[in-house]
């Protein structure tokens, strides 16, 4: 007969007595184990969370290095590009335009015919100017003679009077015509002159019907036709204009009030123009002009810069935006202008810059510290360092990044280049 074992049978354990108080022991050893591994893990959990967020919540810096760099120093300003010399060609007389002799773009010369105003009027004034001046001519030489005439009848009665042949009445009265007929000389003198003038000014009229080209150069435009009557009053009318060969071109730009102390004339420049916006122009400041351009409060000075358009893809009208180079330093330490800009979300007070003074920010483990330096000249992007603590190579901030602020950008005081 098989024997049973009494420490494994439940019955016998239960006839016994015993295990039911054991078993009711382990499984509270067991609830209690279980409650604190997941006390320990929730506070593992927790503890884990708290660290991730704390350094989730540290500001993060961006840097960047010192280098050496050229700095160009620049003037922009905006402007319209002419032809050199450029010249307005109207009438001075009035009448019936009857020829019209060039058009757009014609090149001329100086002193070539352009046009012909119909000069019946100026000519029949010419020839009535002419028949005055003859008749004035002839009355000077009828003068003379009257004069000859009156200054021989006085001598005689000079003569004649001395010796008593002639009454005293007789000599006053050659005296008198003598006076008069010198005084018909003179007023025959001066109406030659007035005739003369007039003639000289119908002559004139009469030239300025035929309208002469007073440069070498190419027509720009023209605004009249044959048959069209023009009239010269107290407005002289446009009739053409015209300006010297395009392969030498200004550029009249307008230069800020803020940036004019850094201009000068030699400074070398360049320009684009919308029609080429892939081609730079070179050019040179000519001339800064002294009187200024105000508009909306805002005060400018022209300048012209030299332009060569031997290409002759430039036209005049063309707008241009022109770059002056007022100084160039090469090869200099330079610093970005962001961490000239930058400033830690939190200051404290010993930390706060003095009235004037420039500085930019280092890490000094996981604080920045502030360095004064010495600033030169600046393009814009970078800066000239001239002085201070700092040399090539190293770092300094531009910008903080704070995890948690709205769109997780700069924190407050941060600033971004």
């Amino acid at each position: 007969m098989r024997e049973r074992n009494s420490s494994a049978d439940p019955e016998v354990l239960k006839t016994l007595g015993v295990g039911e108080g054991a078993r009711s022991r382990s499984r509270r050893w067991l609830v209690l184990l279980g409650v604190l591994a997941a006390l320990f893990a929730v506070g593992f959990g927790i503890t884990r969370f708290l660290e991730r967020r704390a350094l989730a919540a540290r500001p993060v810096y961006e840097q960047a290095r010192l280098g050496r760099s050229d700095i160009q120093v620049s003037i922009s300003a905006t402007g319209t590009l002419k032809g050199r010399s450029t010249v307005e060609v109207g009438a001075e007389v009035s009448g019936r335009v009857t020829e019209v002799l060039v058009d757009y773009n014609d090149k001329i010369t100086k002193g070539q015919l352009l046009a012909v105003i119909d000069p019946e009027q100026s000519r029949s004034a010419v020839d009535e100017a002419t028949a005055r001046v003859r008749e004035a001519d002839a009355a000077i030489r009828q003068a003379r003679a009257t004069l000859v005439e009156a200054r021989q009848t006085h001598e005689r009665a000079e003569v004649q009077a001395k010796q008593g042949l002639v009454s005293e009445k007789e000599r006053e009265a050659a005296q008198a015509a003598l006076e008069r007929a010198e005084a018909t000389l003179s007023s025959a003198e001066a109406s030659a002159t007035v005739a003369r003038a007039t003639l000289g000014s119908a002559r004139s009229r009469l030239d300025k019907t035929r309208i002469i080209s007073p440069i070498d150069g190419i027509v720009l435009s023209r605004s009249i036709e044959p048959g069209q009557t023009v009239t010269a009053g107290f407005q002289t009318p446009l009739l053409f204009k015209l300006t010297e060969d395009l392969r030498r071109m200004e550029l009249l730009v307008y230069v800020d009030e803020a940036d004019v102390g850094r201009a000068h004339e030699g400074q070398e420049a360049s320009f684009t123009v919308d029609a080429y916006p892939d081609k730079t122009f070179p050019s040179k400041l000519l001339s800064l002009r002294n009187e200024p351009k105000e508009e909306q409060n805002v005060v400018t000075y022209e300048a012209v810069l030299q332009v060569d358009n031997t290409e002759l893809l430039l036209r005049p009208g063309m707008t241009a935006t022109a770059t002056i180079i007022a100084d160039v330093r090469r090869d200099v330490l330079a610093v970005p202008n962001a961490a000239l800009r930058f400033a830690p979300p939190k200051l404290e007070p010993e930390q706060a810059a003095k009235p004037g003074q420039r500085r930019v920010w280092v890490l000094r483990g996981d604080k920045p510290e502030p360095v004064p330096v010495q600033t030169g000249v600046s393009d814009g992007r970078l800066t000239e360092l001239r002085g201070g603590a700092l040399k090539e190579g190293d770092s300094v901030i531009t910008d903080v990044t704070t995890p948690g602020q709205p769109g997780g950008g700069a924190g407050p005081g941060g600033r971004r280049p």
